[in-house]
């Protein structure tokens, strides 16, 4: 392992990534030293870490290595793999911009939730084509305390349980993750999305992120909140042809989310990369150990 080991950090709506640039796959990132990385104290800090891996140097990504040359190979805070990070494809997307692998315009980015496409406007926002919205039948319900509410089962790739709340308060700390039933709705955990109207079309929402605990934004809960959002007001642009688009106000910002016709959902917000310097190889080959 090289002496000297680059980094970065950046957010997406405050969503906040370490990102680890290892284009050959050479550096080993057990959990334990994601978990480490991503410690708000101990180490850089962040909801997640972004592991930016030429698609055919990394295992779970050769397959698709024709389409997208970049794999996102994305871990939540404490280590655990996840399937997709919309903010995290965003975040990721600048990275490649910003160390000139890419320019403003259309790329594909590999993720183990399959390729997405995107697109660096020159504005500096990036839209980000998410793949199509799956709801699973079946009555999900969600807990904080002694209140309970019914939740929407949308998967982006990943799972979401969208619960709408008379206020974001009720929500609770949202430290842990919130109880959920049935359980085997779930098998492998659930991000869980509190969501209150502010107007036409423009929600805003609290989420719980599997193995993060409550983060200022997530992408992938976003869609599934202007999707869920969308049926409970009679929307379904498969029936009517006619898009459907929602600003979603995260704690850390907005996002707009459209829903077209064909069932692709696309999601446009800011990406920022804030701060780039050299981890200590030594700490980190300790941790991987």
């Amino acid at each position: 392992m090289s002496t000297r080991i680059a980094f970065l950090k950046g957010h997406g709506t405050e969503n906040d990534f370490v990102i680890v640039p290892d284009p050959e796959n050479a550096i080993d990132l057990p959990p334990s030293a994601v978990a480490a990385l991503c410690d708000r104290r101990a180490g850089i800090g962040g909801d997640g870490l972004l592991h930016v891996v030429r698609s055919a140097a990394h295992p779970e990504a050769k397959d698709l290595a024709a389409e997208a040359e970049w794999f996102m190979d994305y871990r939540n805070g404490d280590g655990s793999i996840a399937e997709m990070c919309g903010n995290g494809v965003r975040v990721f997307a600048r990275y490649l911009q910003r160390a000139g692998h890419i320019t403003e315009g259309d790329l594909a980015i590999a993720t183990r939730g399959g390729v997405k496409r995107v697109h660096l406007a020159k504005n500096g926002d990036v839209t980000v084509g998410m793949g199509k919205a799956r709801l699973p039948e079946g009555d999900v319900t969600v807990s904080v305390g002694e209140r309970s509410w019914p939740a929407r089962n949308v998967n982006m790739g990943n799972p979401h349980a969208v619960a709408f709340v008379e206020d974001l308060a009720h929500a609770g700390s949202l430290h842990e993750a919130p109880p959920f039933s049935p359980a085997s709705a779930y098998p492998d955990g659930v991000n869980v999305e509190f969501v209150v109207d502010r107007g036409p079309r423009h929600v805003a929402l609290r989420v719980h992120e599997r193995g993060a605990g409550e983060t200022r934004s997530c992408g992938t809960g976003a869609c599934a909140v202007a999707v869920a959002t969308a049926r409970r007001d009679g929307a379904d642009p498969a029936v009517t042809g006619t898009p459907a688009t929602y600003t979603v106000d995260v704690p850390g910002g907005t996002l707009v989310i459209t829903e077209l016709p064909d069932g692709e959902i696309e999601m446009t917000g800011p990406a920022v990369i804030v701060a780039e310097g050299e981890l200590d190889a030594t700490w980190l080959t300790t941790l991987a150990r």
